[in-house]
């Protein structure tokens, strides 16, 4: 596998960190836009792992950190959903202006979320996979649930997240229930591959089946029984990249092929 390290700027001008991993000596299949978990970044363990195995699959893959977040620039406290929409956006701008336009965006925990709304601004997406992600942004509410209070009296409040520290501003609950991602896939124009552990403590199976009930065909459904909902174990990773690559193989195929008649 051979990768290089990018720079590219959002919407505000901050220069976000990405890592582009490229099959060896050979043209990539398509390119893959990854987006991680929330308060995640773009070395998590499943992230580069799914990355891998799409790698050895033939695809190109740009992973990136979201403003404020691993070594991208800008501060977290500023950003919210609509901006990772926004920096998903212009890391596709970057690929379509130095590369190829990604043709399957991948989208991890909120991350799955971000990339349906996002898809629909970008012409050359084929596919959406999602991974364990809420069916409406407004879940992630429930891991600063004890924090809602003093966000809303004082409009800012700092909340542990993972074992780690985060200020979280009202701006960003505000934002986050403005959005109905339940309408938004109903009306998306994309094949649409849910994917999601019966085992998920942190974003229950049931959203799955609400995503899943809410898009229109063509859509699939593959259940990652046993896996916890970071894909700590790599077997599962691999076996998450794996089946993507067949998956939207496929489309990228009947694409190709409608193209060249």
């Amino acid at each position: 596998m051979e990768f290089k390290k990018i720079k590219f700027t959002n919407a505000e001008g901050q220069e976000l960190s990405a890592r582009l991993d490229l099959p060896d000596n050979k043209s990539p299949e398509a390119y893959v836009l990854f987006a991680h978990c929330f308060t995640c970044n773009k070395n998590l363990t499943a992230v580069r792992t799914i990355s891998k195995a799409l790698t050895s699959n033939g695809f190109g893959v740009l992973r990136f950190d979201f403003t404020g977040l691993g070594e991208s620039e800008g501060d977290f406290e500023d950003t919210n959903f609509s901006s990772n929409v926004q920096d998903l956006i212009a890391a596709s701008s970057y690929l379509e202006q130095e590369f190829e336009a990604p043709k399957l965006l991948i989208g991890h925990s909120l991350g799955g979320a971000a990339v349906i709304f996002a898809a629909k601004a970008i012409p050359s997406i084929l596919a959406v996979v999602t991974i364990g992600a809420p069916s409406c942004p407004q879940h992630i509410q429930h891991l600063i649930k004890s924090n809602l209070e003093e966000i809303k009296e004082s409009g800012i409040a700092e909340v542990m997240i993972g074992g780690r520290s985060f200020f979280i501003k009202q701006q960003f609950l505000d934002d986050i229930n403005s959005k109905n991602l339940a309408r938004t896939v109903k009306n998306f124009k994309k094949s649409l591959l849910v994917m999601h552990s019966p085992q998920d403590k942190t974003v229950g199976i049931e959203n799955a089946s609400e995503i899943y009930a809410a898009a229109m065909h063509p859509k699939s459904f593959i259940s990652l029984n046993g896996a916890d909902h970071l894909l700590s174990n790599k077997e599962d990773s691999f076996y998450v990249g794996n089946l993507i690559a067949s998956w939207v193989l496929r489309y990228i195929k009947s694409s190709n092929k409608t193209n060249n008649e």
